[in-house]
């Protein structure tokens, strides 16, 4: 008997989806990542769980009502990790009319449902705080809804929600050879010891790696794929209001420009074909440019290549005839144990891809029916309005929390807030503090409980601390979580 019904190599958010869909399924589950998870494409997202506009231009209709059904189970699965927002198009004279525009966001409008989000409207940007930030020539705007995610977090807060229902994560864990019967062994290398796993089904969801561990690992040849990057930009905060910026580009590509983790505006996304190692993928100059020139178009002020504090790029593949919402290959045939592909795709389309992928193997396992859609994530069981509500809570029950710091521990934990925190009273009782924020306490939940090995694994994924954090108090993390991983290993 096999060790696990379905392997999946790669801990993306589409290899943490397959995880979860099929852990809480039935079946028994293993992740094998070679690094930390998220540490990929799935960190370098443009951060939006939308129905996309530039979808419903290409009228794709169905595709945009499907995004929107997966914004609404978002909004009700993870409120902590997904944050509903107003994004503001101002008109441009020389890009897409006025009238074109309204239209556009009245169908989108259309395509939402009901008991969604507000309604798009129009606005007069020269008597409304969305104008302060922009150029004077700008006087009329549109303003629609759609929510930003933390898309890293999504990535661990969903793997802990497949640990939870039984699969086993393993990260530094690298599959280097799939041998192919009527069940899979893997031979993997799990940070440093070798051991073998079998199973009845296998996935492949590397993402960047997808071609090169079918013809290496699986030697399962796939059909042709080009590599994508994708890159965006942070720069210091350009505006105050709570709000997302499309700007039209004179390409006619739309560019978002987000506020960031309080400090920061977040610019993009700038994509094009990619070729060489996805794990040392680097944002070109030009694109840097580029973001700068698109965003200067319409900010008051300009936005220069030097004013960026880090850049941030990831490599995922698609088919030759792209699709923007992924593509799930599935393989089984007589004495060959079934092989699942997945690569590409968005984040908010990610959950349903999943589901669907995880229903091809129902012919070969008894299986639950899907259930995703009406499970919270970690943390996330209350409603998406009563978000400030708990950061009041928090607040009240942990008075040394300033509103900033309250607003992103809700943000990242949610309800689970008291399994980080704990009963402590007084800031020093959560042990050294790193930054003004981060406390030993957090960073040995994120090593006990979310698989946080490295001080880059929480600096820039559990968090984004790392765009504030001092050298001196990054060294001392690293000190810190070298002790607790000797302490583990002795104890």
């Amino acid at each position: 008997m096999a060790d696990y019904d379905l392997a999946i190599i790669g801990g993306g958010l589409n290899g943490v989806s397959l995880a979860r869909d099929a852990a809480g399924r039935g079946l028994r589950v293993i992740l094998l990542e070679q690094g930390d998870l998220g540490g990929a494409a799935s960190s370098a997202t443009p951060r939006l769980i939308h129905g996309d506009l530039s979808i419903l231009e290409r009228r794709g209709f169905w595709r945009v009502r499907r995004a929107l059904a997966e914004r609404r189970i978002w909004l009700r699965i993870a409120p902590h990790l997904v944050r509903p927002m107003r994004f503001v198009i101002p008109a441009h004279s020389d890009e897409r009319p006025p009238w074109l525009l309204r239209a556009g966001l009245y169908v989108y409008d259309g395509l939402t449902g009901r008991g969604g989000l507000p309604p798009s409207a129009t606005l007069d940007i020269t008597h409304h705080p969305v104008g302060n930030a922009l150029k004077r020539p700008f006087g009329t705007a549109f303003d629609y809804s759609d929510c930003v995610v933390d898309d890293s977090r999504l990535v661990v807060l969903t793997a802990l929600d497949a640990a939870e229902h039984g699969a086993a994560i393993r990260t530094g864990a690298r599959c280097v050879r799939a041998d192919r019967t009527d069940t899979w062994r893997l031979a993997v290398v799990d940070r440093g010891h070798r051991r073998t796993v079998t199973t009845r089904a296998l996935a492949n969801a590397t993402g960047g790696w997808t071609s090169m561990v079918a013809d290496t690992v699986l030697r399962q040849p796939q059909s042709a794929m080009a590599a994508m990057q994708m890159s965006q930009i942070i720069v210091p905060r350009l505006f105050d209001s709570d709000n997302v910026y499309v700007f039209q580009n004179s390409d006619g590509r739309l560019i978002f420009a987000s506020p960031f983790e309080r400090e920061f505006t977040l610019i993009g996304t700038v994509t094009h074909d990619f070729t060489g190692d996805p794990a040392i993928v680097a944002m070109r100059g030009a694109d840097v440019s580029y973001l700068c020139d698109a965003a200067s178009r319409y900010f008051r002020e300009r936005v220069a290549p030097t004013d960026v504090v880090r850049a941030v790029s990831g490599v995922n593949l698609t088919p030759v005839s792209a699709r923007r919402d992924g593509t799930t290959l599935f393989h089984a045939r007589r004495r060959k144990a079934p092989l699942l592909t997945m690569f590409g795709g968005d984040v908010t389309t990610s959950r349903l891809r999943a589901e669907r992928a995880v229903t091809k193997l129902t012919p070969f396992y008894p299986m639950s029916r899907p259930w995703t859609a009406g499970a919270a994530l970690p943390g996330g069981d209350f409603a998406w309005d009563r978000f400030d509500t708990e950061v009041d809570l928090a607040r009240d029950r942990w008075r040394f929390l300033g509103e900033p710091e309250a607003q992103r521990l809700v943000a990242a934990y949610g309800s689970r807030l008291p399994a980080v925190l704990g009963e402590a009273k007084t800031r020093d009782e959560l042990g050294p503090a790193f930054g003004p924020e981060l406390t030993g306490a957090e960073v040995r939940y994120l090593m006990a409980q979310e698989w946080a090995r490295f001080p880059e694994d929480i600096l820039w994924r559990r968090s984004k601390l790392g765009l504030t954090m001092p050298a001196a108090d990054r060294d001392a993390l690293a000190a810190f979580m070298a002790g607790v991983n000797d302490s583990s290993r002795t104890s």
